[in-house]
């Protein structure tokens, strides 16, 4: 069971994990191990919550393809365990992330103490680049 919050856990079969080759610099070790892990996840067939699926499946998100399967590819560490382990926790971050609930913004209005003192700040720096300007002489 992959646990996403204290409600909420993914069981492990609706998490298809494949052990794939790793891209780039390495050498033999690269060449000849398989540990990199391509993690996929069905989100409209999976037993989480109505309202994950739809705050889910509403997001533009690069991991979610229009099909509503999660991709996520973990090669970063050279052993496939702790890939393993790195992709679960980008699946379950990724759900956290776009299923928090924002808080809505109240309006509020500056004091009359915090306007008087902007005005105060901004007659002060006008006194002081007034005084900057060329001094002339009395003739």
């Amino acid at each position: 069971m992959i646990e996403v919050s204290r409600a909420v856990a993914i069981p492990d079969n609706e998490v298809t994990i494949t052990a794939i080759r790793a891209q780039g610099a390495g050498g033999q070790h690269v060449n000849k191990t398989s540990t990199a892990i391509h993690l996929r996840f069905d989100i409209r067939a999976s037993s989480l919550p109505e309202y994950y699926k739809e705050r889910l499946l509403a997001a533009s998100h690069h991991l979610i393809t229009p099909d509503g399967v999660v991709v996520i590819k973990a090669q970063e560490y050279r052993s496939q365990e702790m890939n393993r382990e790195a992709a679960v926790a980008r699946l379950v971050s990724l759900i956290q992330e776009l299923t928090v609930e924002q808080k809505s913004r109240r309006a509020t209005r500056p004091t009359r103490a915090s306007k008087e003192r902007r005005l105060a700040s901004k007659s002060q720096k006008s006194t002081t680049k007034s005084l900057r300007g060329k001094v002339r002489r009395p003739e």
